[in-house]
Order: structure tokens, then C-alpha cells, then sequence
């Protein structure tokens, strides 16, 4: 816990594209729908509402998936936005105090890392309709170090660890009010001991790369883990659309119930399987002592399989929500990088041709290097995300560097290589 941690908060104005800001309105009403539909559920009598953050998600959180297009963190994020608010209005009830159902109107949408990133310019915010870059409005340069941002948001001891984002109607210009954290010192500010601040705090961390597939494993991992198979999920859509198919042709009511009845079985049963896969993913995240998953980019990975089926198309999705889902309850992370070329790409010395990979075998052209196609892309993946950080561009754990899992260590951006056994 950090309760004694100061924190600050700064408002950062916005300059928001003409052509987004439809996007940041629309996040913002669904996030709402969220918000008021968990009241509506948790206020049910002023004796016995329900104050359970995980009771509510549990009850709520996928039909909130299919009634908004939000990731599965904002989501969240508005159910306990929520939950809170019924909370105190609880706490009041209990005083004696007149207090009714919450109601969310004002236009408002809560951040955290795994939603947004803040970077010396500018932000990038999660909407439905992909993330919305913003640079920030500074303030003039002879004011800006007298001003909460140059004070705090420009000072390497205020880290951003979330933020509101509002909208002033009268000026139609959006704000951004982020919270900073200064964990170098306690709320009387002293400082605090060396041992509970390593020296590397918040300058390095580690990512896990990880690629999806529609044939062979169904996600692979920079530490050479296999999950799932994705034949084996294709055979069973397969036996299912056959079935489907057979019913379609009788033509009877029955059948029509009993069409109904298998893909509603076929439904369950691949959430579950995917829901379970995310389970193993996370676990060899957790065993790998990793910071941070990283998927490619799900607008690239559509493309990728363009021709293939709507299924496997919604499974890499819902399977990457399920993931994010799952991560809210640990210290992990979940990002995302443009994949271009990470399957052409060798992992080992960098060089990049289409012939270095024929199916599931990778040969490299240039250096000899043989390795499985889809951790090599796994691995590419983690390294590009290394790429970025070590370009500036800031992650969503705060580093200033990172490096990649792999089986037997870590590799940082420039093929440092650590073994496991020192990194205790």
C-alpha cells in the first residue's frame, strides 16, 4: 500500500485532433453507462447495498463488455468509480444522513497507466474507437516553473500514475488532471529508507512478448512458452458450424431450439477456454517475474487475418480483453506495439527478409539462426516495446529502460544479455 505517499494533482490542457474528439465524447457517455448501471445494481435498499468492488465486476463486467466498446480497464474502472460513490453514500445512511442512488452526469473518464500514457508532451487515451493522441497546451516558458507543471509534472521526483479527464463545455477544450506520486518521500516528508526504494526504482523493468496465432500454439511467449492450440480451437468451431449446419438444413422448430442450444453450449465453452488460456499466460507472466505483457497492436492483427474466420478474429480479441481482465488484480501491465515485420525479423542478429521465415520455421538468411517462427516473433515483439522505451517514448510502468524475457534471463535493447541466475 501506499496511502503515505504525497501526490499532487496537475491540470494539463489539451490540444485534442478535430477528427478525435467524437472518440473522447463517446468513451465518456459509455463510461458513464457503466458508472450508473453499476448504481442502479448496488444501491438496492438503504439498508443492503452492495459495497463489493469484486462482487460488482463479477455480476456486471461482461455485460458491460457487450453493452459498451471499452477496454476491459475502463470498464472496470467505471464500475468502481461507482462502487465508491455507493460506498460513501452508505457511510452517510449510517450517520444518519439523507442521501440517495448516485447518479453520474458530469463529463468525466478516470485513467490509469493501463489506459493512458503520459509523456513530456502529450498523452494517449483509450477510446472505442482506439487510442486518441493529445499534446498538451503549455504553459507560457517564462511562467511554466511557477505553475503546478513545471513544479511537479516536469520534475523527475513526480511520477503520473492516473488522471481524470474532463471536458469544459463553455470553453470546448478537454483537460487532463493528473495525479503524480512522489514515492521518494512519506506525507511528513522524510525520506524514505534505501530498502524500501531500490536504486533502479522505476528505471528498468521487464516485458513479455507474446504472439498470437491462428494455427499452431494459440499464443506463444518470449520465454518459450507454448499455450493452447489454436487447431485444437478451430477444430471445435469446425465440429460446431458442421452441426449448425446439419440442424439448418431440417428446417424444424426443434432443430431451430436445439441450433440455439449447441451455440449457446459452443458459446460457454470457448469464453472458457480462452478465459483459461489467459490464466496461463498471466501465471508464466507471474513465474517470469515480468512487469508487463506485450500483444501486438489488435488493429494489425485483424489485418493479419483478414481472410480467416470472424471467430478467430473475436478469440484474439476477447482473449487479449480477458488477459487485461485479469491483470487488474496483480502489478502487471498490458501494452501493445505495431508488429510490422516481426515475423520476418531475426530475433538474434536483426536482420530482416520474408525468406527468413516458411511457415513455423525460421532460418535466418544472414546469420544462420533456426528457431521456431512464432517465438521468434514473440521475442521481436517484447524487443520492439524495449525500442520504444529506449527511443523516450515513456512506459506505461514509468522506466526509463526495459528489457525482454527470455527462457534462461533477460536481453535489454542493446543484446546485453542476463542470466537468471542473477537476477534474484
Amino acid at each position: 500500500m501506499d496511502d503515505d505517499v504525497p501526490r499532487r494533482s496537475v491540470p494539463i490542457k489539451l490540444d485534442v485532433p478535430e477528427q478525435r474528439r467524437g472518440d473522447l465524447h463517446q468513451t465518456k457517455d459509455q463510461f458513464l453507462h457503466c458508472a450508473n448501471r453499476t448504481s442502479e445494481w448496488a444501491w438496492r435498499y438503504d439498508d443492503y447495498c452492495i459495497t463489493s468492488k469484486s462482487k460488482a465486476e463479477d455480476a456486471l463486467y461482461e455485460d458491460l463488455r457487450e453493452d459498451t466498446d471499452l477496454t476491459a480497464n475502463l470498464v472496470q474502472k467505471g464500475i468502481r468509480r461507482a462502487i465508491e460513490a455507493v460506498d460513501s453514500g452508505v457511510e452517510k445512511l449510517k450517520q444518519g444522513e439523507n442521501t440517495s442512488q448516485p447518479h453520474f452526469d458530469s463529463w468525466s473518464v478516470v485513467y490509469d497507466k493501463r489506459s493512458a500514457t503520459f509523456n513530456d508532451d502529450h498523452a494517449t487515451v483509450s477510446t472505442p474507437n482506439g487510442r486518441v493522441t493529445a499534446e498538451y497546451v503549455f504553459p507560457p516558458e517564462d511562467e511554466r516553473e511557477d505553475t503546478p507543471f513545471g513544479r511537479y509534472y516536469e520534475s523527475d521526483e513526480w511520477d503520473a500514475s492516473s488522471a481524470t479527464l474532463q471536458y469544459d463545455e463553455q470553453e470546448d477544450t478537454f483537460y487532463l488532471h493528473v495525479t503524480l506520486k512522489n514515492p521518494d518521500y512519506t506525507v511528513d516528508g522524510t525520506e524514505r529508507q534505501e530498502a524500501e526504494l531500490p536504486d533502479d526504482h522505476d528505471k528498468n523493468g521487464v516485458v513479455l512478448g507474446v504472439d498470437l496465432n491462428v494455427t499452431g500454439a494459440f499464443a506463444v511467449t518470449s520465454t518459450g512458452a507454448f499455450i493452447g492450440s489454436a487447431d485444437y480451437l478451430t477444430h471445435k468451431r469446425d465440429e460446431y458450424e458442421q452441426r449448425r449446419g446439419s440442424l439448418q438444413q431440417t428446417g424444424t422448430r426443434s432443430a431451430h431450439l436445439a441450433i440455439e442450444s449447441i451455440g449457446s453450449k459452443f458459446s460457454d465453452w470457448s469464453l472458457d477456454w480462452l478465459h483459461n488460456r489467459a490464466n496461463d499466460l498471466v501465471e508464466e507472466a507471474q513465474i517470469a517475474d515480468v512487469d508487463g505483457i506485450i500483444f501486438e497492436d489488435l488493429d494489425h492483427i485483424r489485418e493479419n487475418i483478414a481472410n480467416g474466420s470472424k471467430f478467430q478474429q473475436w478469440a484474439y480479441k476477447k482473449f487479449v480483453e480477458l488477459v487485461e481482465y485479469r491483470v487488474e488484480s496483480t502489478v502487471l501491465f498490458v501494452d501493445f506495439v505495431n508488429p510490422a515485420y516481426t515475423s520476418q525479423r531475426c530475433s538474434q542478429c536483426g536482420f530482416t527478409h520474408e525468406d527468413n521465415r516458411e511457415d513455423k520455421q525460421f532460418v535466418c538468411q544472414d546469420c544462420g539462426y533456426e528457431i521456431n517462427a512464432d517465438y521468434n516473433g514473440a521475442k521481436n515483439i517484447a524487443n520492439r516495446y524495449c525500442g520504444y522505451i529506449h527511443r523516450g517514448q515513456k512506459s506505461r510502468g514509468g522506466w526509463a529502460s526495459s528489457q525482454l524475457a527470455l527462457k534462461s534471463g533477460t536481453l535489454n535493447v542493446n543484446g546485453e544479455y542476463t542470466p537468471a541466475e542473477l537476477l534474484g
